[in-house]
């Protein structure tokens, strides 16, 4: 048999088994099942959250402030210490005081001398100008002589009283209750008035935020605030603004917000955190309706006529727990078939 009739041969021998091998693969084709309740997707108003800075901070800090020059000569807190308010955490002492304070004393002592001569001399006159020796001229400038002498003897007790109310201003009171943020000066030292000693916290924790100038307008008392890591645990913290602050500086704009949780251990720490800036239209489904394969995100979307479609679809984190947005691939209306699996 010539070689090109071989080939035919061989060629229409072959056919049915193709043909028979083709229904089996079309009978082998998986077929989608699909289990568990559906979900119709709808489109609601979701809430734009803005990624923005944000420290910990209290509403206030107080400065313990130096109010004579002298030298630091204790001090008893360091930083991270809790105070009270009015507790004396420190003490500056001034020498020059003192000297002040003791020549004044002695004032006051040859005053109270004087004052008691001139009251013995009032007395004598007084005798005398009753038993008519002395004349009332006298007995006025007797009187005269004895109260310059008790007015010598309060001015120089008034001064002593002032320079001793000067030394008692070397004690530094914390003027607030909370937590020592700063305090760098070691006891010793030389200070002036008005030099900063402690920074004490004031008033409750907040998280101040730094918003861009932008959304001056979109945040308000009540925006959601949402804050993670606060503590090093991951955790996820909500809160709300409270104030937002009428000023922009260098086109930032300060908010703070009230949150439940975080405490003045770590203030002036700096996190990351999301404010809502207002709402948008959205497609949120719950999560197990989405699985992801080979770094894809796919659903299952149920047809008007009962078929069932893998949907490759692309999505975005949703601020409510167990959802997530769907930007693209598929539509308000549409089913969604949970743990669908071929």
């Amino acid at each position: 048999m010539p070689a090109k009739a071989w080939r035919f041969a061989a060629f229409a021998a072959l056919l049915p088994l193709a043909a028979c091998g083709g229904s089996e693969q079309e009978s082998a084709q998986p077929t989608v099942k699909t289990t568990g309740p559906a979900y119709t997707v709808q489109e609601v108003d979701a809430p734009v959250w803005k990624s923005v800075s944000a420290e910990i901070a209290t509403v206030d800090q107080a400065q313990a402030m130096a109010r004579i020059p002298g030298i630091l000569t204790s001090f008893s807190v360091k930083d991270g210490d809790m105070v009270r308010k009015g507790q004396i955490i420190g003490r500056i002492v001034d020498t020059q005081l003192s000297h002040q304070s003791g020549a004044y004393g002695a004032q006051a002592a040859a005053a109270k001398a004087q004052a008691a001569q001139a009251q013995a001399e009032l007395d004598r006159t007084k005798f005398l100008y009753q038993n008519g020796v002395y004349s009332k001229a006298r007995l006025d400038q007797a009187q005269t002589a004895a109260a310059a002498a008790r007015a010598q003897v309060n001015a120089a007790q008034q001064q002593q009283s002032a320079v001793n109310a000067v030394a008692g201003q070397g004690a530094i009171v914390a003027p607030s209750s909370g937590r020592v943020l700063r305090a760098d000066i070691p006891a010793g030292s030389a200070v002036s008035p008005g030099m900063s000693i402690a920074t004490i916290t004031s008033g409750p924790v907040v998280l101040r935020l730094e918003l861009p100038e932008s959304l001056a307008t979109q945040v308000h008392p009540g925006s959601p605030v949402i804050a993670t890591d606060i503590d090093g645990q991951n955790r996820e913290y909500r809160g709300s603004v409270v104030k937002v602050y009428p000023s922009v500086n260098a086109g930032q704009v300060r908010a703070d917000a009230q949150m439940p949780g975080i405490d003045n251990r770590l203030v002036g720490r700096r996190i990351a955190a999301k404010v809502e800036s207002g709402t948008h239209k959205a497609l949120l489904v719950p999560q197990q309706y989405v699985i992801t394969r080979y770094g894809l995100d796919y659903t299952y979307v149920r047809g008007r006529n009962g078929e069932v479609a893998m949907v490759p679809v692309q999505t975005a984190p949703a601020a409510e727990k167990g959802k997530v947005e769907i930007l693209s691939g598929v539509s308000a209306g549409d089913t969604l078939v949970k743990e669908a699996a071929r």
